[in-house]
Order: C-alpha cells, then sequence, then structure tokens
C-alpha cells in the first residue's frame, strides 16, 4: 500500500529566531511592550516566533535591540 503526503507549502509557516541583544532597560514604553509580546525577558535570550505580519511589525519597531535568523 502506498501512501501519498501532500504538503501545502502555504500551510508551512516559517519561523524566525529572535535573541534580546541590547539591554531593554531606559527604552520607550511602546518599545518594552514589542520586547514583551515577542516573548523576550532577558539579554541573550532566544526565542522563535513565526513569521506573520504583526510579529514583523514588533520586530522592526525594535529592530535595533535584537539579532534575527530566519529558518
Amino acid at each position: 500500500m502506498k501512501f501519498s503526503v501532500e504538503i501545502d507549502m502555504a500551510k508551512v509557516k516559517k519561523t524566525l529566531t529572535v535573541t534580546l541583544l541590547k539591554s531593554k532597560h531606559g527604552r520607550t514604553p511602546g518599545h518594552l511592550e514589542c520586547v514583551h509580546g515577542l516573548g523576550l525577558r532577558r539579554r541573550h535570550q532566544s526565542v522563535m516566533v513565526q513569521d506573520t505580519p504583526e510579529n514583523r511589525g514588533m520586530i522592526n519597531k525594535v529592530s535595533y535591540l535584537l539579532r534575527i535568523e530566519e529558518s
């Protein structure tokens, strides 16, 4: 018996690895909310987030604090 599996590439979500490189202390409240919304709490902490327009917007806002790697 043969099974065929079709993978719809549109449904496969890309992920981004985001690392907080600089301190979040002394930043504006909106930037702190973006860092917290991405799930980052400490320097050099890395999280994997899905590549969505919402996450891209938060990443673009605080890009000077982060390192981003696509996977």
